[in-house]
C-alpha cells in the first residue's frame, strides 16, 4: 500500500479536493491474478475510468486508477506539468501492480492510452486496451501548440457547468505540446510494440484525426491485436454515460484480458 498512499499524498498536496478525481484502487473479493492499470485522459480524472474499473474488479481484476499530475486540480496546474512527470505517475502504477505479483495489463484513454504504450517500450504487460488512442489530433493547430501557447495559453473547450470539476473547460497548450512530444516519439517507435493489443474507437470521435486509431493500430507489430471502431453516435470519450455503447465497451475490454490470463506476460520490447 506504500506506493497508493503515496499517490493520495501527492493528490492531496497537489490541491485534489473532489473524491472522484483521487486515485482509486480496487481489489476482487477472488482475485484473477490479473492487475489493469487504468490511465485516463488529458484534461480529465481517475472518474473517467472509474465505472470500467469497477467492472473490472467484479470480473477478478485487481484495478488500480491514477491521477496524471495537474489533473483534478486548475489548469494552471496542468500548465506547468511536463510528459517525465506523466511517464513517471504511470511508472509508478505498473510497480504498485507488480508488487502484488500480478500480470500486468494496462487500459488507457486516449493521452492515456499513449502512455501506456510508452510504457510498454520499457516494461512488459500482459495486454493492452487503447480507448480512443491517436497519432494524430483533429484540431489544424494542434502541431504548433509549442509556438501558439506563447500567444494563446489556453483553448476554450464546451464543457457543460456540471462536468467542469472533472473535466477542464480551459485546456492549456502547453499541456497539448507536451502530448506532441509523446506523439512523435511513439510514431517512431510503434513497430517495437509486441504486447496483444485492443483497440477501440469511433466514427463519431470529435477529438483525434479521422482514421488516426487505425493507422496507430496497423503500424503495432503485436502477433494479437484486434480493432473495432463504434459508429458515429458515439463521442470520443468512450467509458462514461454519454456513450450509448458503454457496456459494450466495458465488455469487450473485460473479454480481451480474460483472454490473456492464460498467457506468460510479453517481454519487454
Amino acid at each position: 500500500m506504500e506506493i497508493f498512499n503515496r499517490e493520495m499524498e501527492l493528490a492531496r498536496s497537489a490541491g485534489v479536493e473532489h473524491p472522484e478525481n483521487i486515485p482509486f484502487l480496487l481489489e476482487p473479493k477472488t482475485a484473477n491474478g490479473q492487475g489493469v492499470l487504468l490511465v485516463h485522459g488529458f484534461c480529465a480524472t481517475p472518474r473517467e475510468l472509474r465505472q470500467l474499473g469497477e467492472h473490472l474488479c467484479r470480473q477478478g481484476f485487481t484495478a488500480f486508477g491514477l491521477r496524471l499530475p495537474g489533473h483534478g486540480t486548475s489548469p494552471e496546474d496542468l500548465a506547468e506539468r511536463n510528459l517525465e512527470e506523466w511517464l513517471a505517475t504511470v511508472e509508478r502504477g505498473y510497480q504498485l501492480l507488480r508488487s502484488r505479483q500480478l500480470k500486468i495489463c494496462g487500459v488507457g484513454l486516449s493521452t492515456g492510452a499513449l502512455l501506456l504504450l510508452k510504457l510498454s517500450l520499457l516494461r512488459p504487460f500482459s495486454g493492452l486496451v487503447l480507448l480512443s488512442p491517436y497519432l494524430q489530433l483533429k484540431h489544424p493547430l494542434a502541431p504548433y501548440a509549442a509556438i501558439l501557447k506563447l500567444l494563446i495559453p489556453y483553448q476554450l473547450r464546451d464543457i457543460p457547468v456540471a462536468e467542469h470539476a472533472f473535466y477542464y473547460h480551459r485546456r492549456p497548450l502547453h499541456g497539448v505540446a507536451q502530448i506532441n512530444r509523446l506523439r512523435r516519439e511513439l510514431a517512431r517507435r510503434l513497430a517495437e510494440i509486441r504486447t496483444p493489443t485492443l483497440v477501440l474507437t469511433s466514427a463519431g470521435d470529435r477529438t483525434i484525426a479521422p482514421g488516426t486509431a487505425r493507422r496507430l493500430f496497423d503500424r503495432l507489430a503485436s502477433p494479437k491485436k484486434e480493432f473495432f471502431c463504434y459508429g458515429a453516435e458515439v463521442p470520443h470519450v468512450l467509458t462514461t454515460d454519454e456513450n450509448p455503447q458503454q457496456q459494450d465497451v466495458f465488455e469487450r475490454t473485460a473479454g480481451f484480458l480474460k483472454q490473456l490470463n492464460a498467457q506468460p506476460a510479453a517481454p519487454a520490447s
